[in-house]
C-alpha cells in the first residue's frame, strides 16, 4: 500500500511539473511573438512622395526582353530612429508604360495588351499594393549595397503573396529613401499569357513567368 502511495506521488509530482514547464513555454513563445509583431510598423509615419518616387518593371521572353516604368500612387514607410519598421505602397496598374519600343504604334500596343485581361486587367484591377511585414537590417552591410531584408505581401490582381527581398534603405534629416530589386513569379497572380506553367511548351512564344519590379521611393514626414 506504502509503495502504491509513493509511485502515485511520484507521478503526480511529474504530471505538475511538465505541466508548469508547459506553461512557462507557452508564456515564452507567446511573449517572444508579440515582441516580433509589435517590432513591425513602429516609430512615425512617413509619406511617400509621387513625384520623387517610381517602379520600373523588367519581362523577358526567348526572343528578347521589355522594360517600362509604373507610376507609384501613394504609400508610407514606418521608421523608428533611423530603423525601417513598416511600409505600404500602392502601384497605378493603369499608368503602365514601355520604354524600348521607338515606334509609337508598336509602343501601344505593348501597353494596351498589358493592360487587357491577357495580363494585369487594369480595368478591374487599376492597382496592385506591396505591404511590409518584417525590415531586418543587414549587419556590416557596405555603403551603396542593401542593408534590409525585407519581407512583404504584394498583391496584384486581388492575388496575395508573400515576397522576400533585399533593399537599400537610407534614413536622413526626415528623408527616407528605399530601393529594390524584386523578382516576381506572375503565373502565382493569374497573369497567363504565354506562360508556359499554364499552356505547356510554346516554343520561341513563350514569356518568362519571372519578371523584375525594381522600387525606387522617397518618403517624407
Amino acid at each position: 500500500m506504502k509503495r502504491t502511495a509513493i509511485y502515485a506521488s511520484l507521478a503526480a509530482a511529474l504530471f505538475l511539473s511538465a505541466c508548469n514547464t508547459e506553461a512557462e513555454s507557452t508564456t515564452e513563445t507567446t511573449a517572444v511573438a508579440s515582441e516580433a509583431t509589435a517590432a513591425t510598423g513602429e516609430g512615425e509615419t512617413y509619406q511617400i512622395v509621387q513625384d520623387q518616387s517610381n517602379v520600373q518593371w523588367h519581362g523577358t521572353k526567348v526572343t528578347g526582353e521589355h522594360r517600362g516604368e509604373i507610376d507609384v500612387q501613394s504609400g508610407e514607410l514606418s521608421v523608428n530612429g533611423d530603423q525601417l519598421t513598416g511600409g505600404k505602397i500602392v502601384i497605378d496598374m493603369k499608368t503602365i508604360t514601355n520604354s524600348d519600343i521607338e515606334a509609337e504604334e508598336d509602343n501601344q500596343k505593348l501597353v494596351g495588351h498589358l493592360k487587357s485581361d491577357d495580363f494585369f486587367g487594369v480595368e478591374k484591377y487599376p492597382t496592385a499594393t506591396f505591404e511590409v511585414t518584417g525590415a531586418s537590417p543587414i549587419a556590416d552591410a557596405a555603403a551603396g549595397q542593401p542593408n534590409y531584408n525585407v519581407e512583404g505581401n504584394l498583391t496584384i490582381k486581388e492575388k496575395t503573396e508573400k515576397v522576400s527581398f533585399p533593399a537599400t534603405v537610407t534614413v536622413d534629416n526626415g528623408t527616407v529613401n528605399a530601393k529594390a530589386d524584386v523578382k516576381v513569379d506572375r503565373s502565382k497572380f493569374d497573369v497567363r499569357y504565354g506562360s508556359e506553367t499554364f499552356f505547356g511548351n510554346l516554343g520561341d512564344k513563350a514569356i518568362h513567368d519571372e519578371f523584375t519590379v525594381s522600387f525606387d521611393v522617397t518618403a517624407k514626414k
